[in-house]
């Protein structure tokens, strides 16, 4: 197993280049299957988690292949409508198949989803929703077996506003009779994306980023290129690793009013931020002062998937915060492994309590979960010592080499076998 080698205590400085989100670029991925004409993806980034996507739609006869940085997708030999258990426990995101399979084939049989241990997650939502289009649904031995052959359009109304739920019904209304409209859905921005990519190729769908979205059915999606937004989690997480390691940065190619959240409580933290067009800039010099009190919405508000990395910020912030965990009820696991770096936290269910540290001290510790892992070497940057960070292919399912880029701002950081 490799590992991370941290010698903290540098300050990071230079500039950096974000990468285009996992988050908008595996449902993307998912909805090619709806095309039988080709598709290029522009800046696919080398995530573990876009190589297992790839190889589900392999699985299914979809051609996909790499050239430079762009992934060129056909999926006019597209046949098979199964995904093994072996694939989908890898990929959280595999469910996200369902919708496309459904939309293009009107029959799937795929095994629940894997992904990071992060709490249940259950896809509920999501089957609830294609039975409100028409769908049969047989949950039997690992797997769920859909028949959409009376599948038309409706009206879905989500009792909480799912990510994946919301995307997975986009893609089982585009080419679908009738007209969907999905009531009480996600906002965030990579639904937006999913929304303009899909428009791109023929479909017609409004209304994301609202509350209410509304997918006219079309017979037949064409080819296209397209390049999938930003990555808000990454800049974000780069954000956080500069306040708790001191210096300056400039982070490109970010859309800031996507993570607002996040630059609005570092700035009340202490920490200068300046915004120009798709540039951010950032200078810490000095410690921060804690936020207070935190919690997980869904977008707008603060997005879970930074809550990890600023927890260990406020670990060495002055004073104490509590922070709230609204959405998944184990992100706190990695918890533990930060006390063992001199951390003071104590967590009650979904409630994390947070005294500041003159300083944390380095450890070996374990990644739990991507975002938890990330957030230990965020820790091991402003470590006094060393820190070692292990099971770190968590990290690789979604920041591609993120030891090279935190080299290239000063950080002392090494992957090793």
């Amino acid at each position: 197993m490799q590992k991370f080698l941290i010698h903290g205590g540098k300050k990071l400085n230079g500039t950096i280049n974000v990468e285009c989100a996992k988050n908008a670029y595996l449902p993307i991925l998912a909805s090619t299957i709806l095309c039988e004409e080709e598709i290029v993806l522009k800046n696919c980034p080398d995530f573990t988690d876009i190589k297992n996507m790839i190889i589900i739609l392999e699985n299914l006869g979809i051609t996909v292949y790499k050239k430079d940085d762009e992934l060129h997708i056909n999926g006019a030999e597209a046949s098979f409508c199964f995904i093994p258990s072996e694939l989908a426990k890898v990929l959280r995101s595999s469910i996200f198949a369902l919708g496309a399979l459904l939309g293009r084939f009107k029959k799937a049989k795929v095994a629940y989803p894997g992904g990071c241990d992060i709490g249940l997650r259950p896809i509920d939502l999501h089957l609830k929703g294609l039975k409100d289009l028409g769908v049969k649904i047989v949950e039997c031995h690992g797997y769920i077996n859909c028949d959409a052959s009376e599948m038309k359009g409706g009206l879905v109304h989500l009792d909480y506003p799912s990510v994946g739920a919301t995307e997975n019904l986009i893609m089982a209304g585009v080419l679908n009779s009738g007209t969907t409209t999905i009531v009480n859905c996600a906002k965030e921005p990579e639904i937006v994306d999913l929304q303009n990519f899909l428009n791109n190729l023929g479909a017609k769908i409004t209304g994301a980023g609202t509350d209410t979205i509304v997918i006219t059915g079309v017979k037949k999606l064409h080819g296209g290129s397209w390049t999938p937004i930003s990555d808000r989690i990454i800049a974000g997480t780069f954000l956080i690793a500069t306040a708790m390691a001191g210096g300056e940065v400039e982070i490109c190619n970010v859309i800031p009013q996507h993570f607002s959240s996040l630059i609005d409580k570092l700035q009340k933290s202490g920490c200068k931020i300046e915004q120009k067009d798709d540039k951010i800039f950032v200078v810490c010099n000095s410690r921060l002062e804690s936020v207070g009190f935190l919690e997980t919405m869904p977008y707008p508000g603060f997005p879970t998937d930074l809550q990890a990395q600023m927890l260990a910020l406020q670990t060495v912030c002055k004073g104490s915060s509590l922070i709230q965990e609204n959405l998944f009820e184990t992100r706190f696991k990695f918890v533990p492994e930060l006390i063992k770096m001199g951390a003071n936290v104590k967590v009650n269910q979904r409630t994390a309590y947070i005294n500041g540290v003159d300083k944390l001290f380095g450890a070996d510790v374990y990644s739990t979960d991507l975002r938890g892992g990330v957030a230990l070497v965020l820790a091991g940057l402003c470590a006094q010592g060393y820190t070692t960070v292990h099971d770190i292919y968590h990290i690789d399912r979604g920041y591609a080499f993120i030891e090279k880029t935190l080299s290239s701002l000063g950080a002392n950081i090494q992957r090793i076998d």
